[in-house]
């Protein structure tokens, strides 16, 4: 069990970062590159709530872009974190290994070695935000122990967990989460699910929402294929309390995102999920690698992770989309190329129009 030092600070009490934003956008963590900070204080500034990602930093890297997200914002934000698994027996993933060797080297492409000897530098990284709490600690692929949840708390950071379904949002609420997650099957980039294998793609988000929400009794964050005001009114409407988008954010002058998604995301081009790229199960768009290494793709993650990241960051360098993940939610097309607070402010508008109209349909009884 992870033991991280307490701050004196005072513990929030739980919903007031939900209840102090002023639109109830939330911009999802998006590890892997597009997260900035300045995409993080601007979605925060505009009255959104910014997510600022950890994922693969070291806990010193996630020391310096707090600082600098520190900089620009005294607004409330968030930090996510992954929570670590288990290594992956290596009979399970040498097939796929040579599989791809094999073809990296017909065409001069550089692959890794698949390896589980990190676990995301997970306890400096909770020492970090123990000492420097941020509004919310929020975590993906698995719910942190109950000490951690305390731990946290006793910081003065609310504890947010994504969840794919009512068991672990069960589990979630048991550990004293503040909110829910609750990511539907539409959602780009990783499954949050607590544990990855056959059956882990899940509802949709509609559906997600009403078996979530009838189990448990915590404030819910839908996330998965919002992009716009209307939707954002769907979700409040099914009985989230906010709204998480992250495609959305993807083209906006803030993101870090790659110029090869950047080109990708305005067209109707079919997502699917796949673990060819990272042996976790992940929505992204279709391309030439999924389809020729999706099928009979291992669970094993970081291990393909691993084995997969010098090929795709070549493919990043070189414009290459057909070798690259393309992490994406269902509703990409739709991404707009705004500065982040103009986007945040449109979606609000859009949204209590949305809701407005909606409210009209339902003005006088039958």
């Amino acid at each position: 069990m992870v033991i991280i030092p307490a701050c004196p600070c005072p513990a929030r009490p739980p919903e007031v970062i939900l209840d102090e934003i002023g639109h109830p956008i939330v911009l999802a963590p998006l590890a892997g590159g597009p997260s900035t900070p300045e995409l993080t204080a601007a979605v925060s500034d505009a009255g959104g709530f910014g997510f600022l990602a950890t994922g693969y930093l070291s806990a010193e890297d996630t020391r310096g872009r707090l600082g600098r997200l520190r900089s620009l914002t005294d607004r409330p934000f968030g930090v996510n974190l992954f929570v670590p698994g288990e290594p992956t027996p290596p009979h399970e993933y040498e097939s796929y290994a040579r599989r791809l060797r094999s073809a990296a080297r017909a065409t001069g492409a550089p692959v890794g070695k698949p390896r589980f000897d990190d676990d995301d530098d997970w306890t400096a990284k909770l020492e970090l935000l123990a000492s420097e709490p941020p509004g919310v600690v929020s975590f993906t692929f698995g719910c942190p122990p109950s000490a951690t949840v305390d731990a946290l708390h006793e910081a003065g950071s609310d504890v947010w967990v994504t969840v794919t379904n009512a068991d672990e949002a069960e589990e979630a609420a048991s550990a004293s989460a503040d909110a829910l997650v609750v990511q539907g099957a539409e959602a780009g980039g990783h499954r949050g699910s607590f544990v990855d294998g056959p059956g882990v793609q899940g509802h949709g988000l509609l559906a997600s929402l009403q078996l979530v929400g009838a189990r448990v009794d915590v404030p819910l964050v839908a996330s998965g294929g919002i992009a716009t005001g209307a939707a954002i009114a769907a979700v409040l409407c099914a009985g989230a309390s906010a709204a998480q988008l992250g495609t959305a954010f993807l083209l906006c002058p803030e993101a870090g995102t790659p110029e090869v998604l950047r080109e990708a995301l305005p067209t109707p081009a079919p997502t699917d999920l796949t673990r060819a790229f990272t042996g976790r199960l992940a929505r992204g768009i279709r391309n030439r690698f999924m389809a020729e290494h999706g099928e009979g793709a291992p669970t094993a993650y970081p291990e393909i992770h691993h084995l997969t990241a010098p090929l795709r960051a070549a493919a990043r360098a070189a414009g290459d989309p057909n070798q690259v993940n393309l992490w994406a939610g269902e509703a990409h097309e739709l991404a707009q190329a705004v500065p982040a607070a103009e986007l945040v402010r449109q979606l609000g508008a859009d949204a209590r129009r949305a809701l407005a109209a909606a409210g009209g349909r339902l003005s006088s009884e039958p």
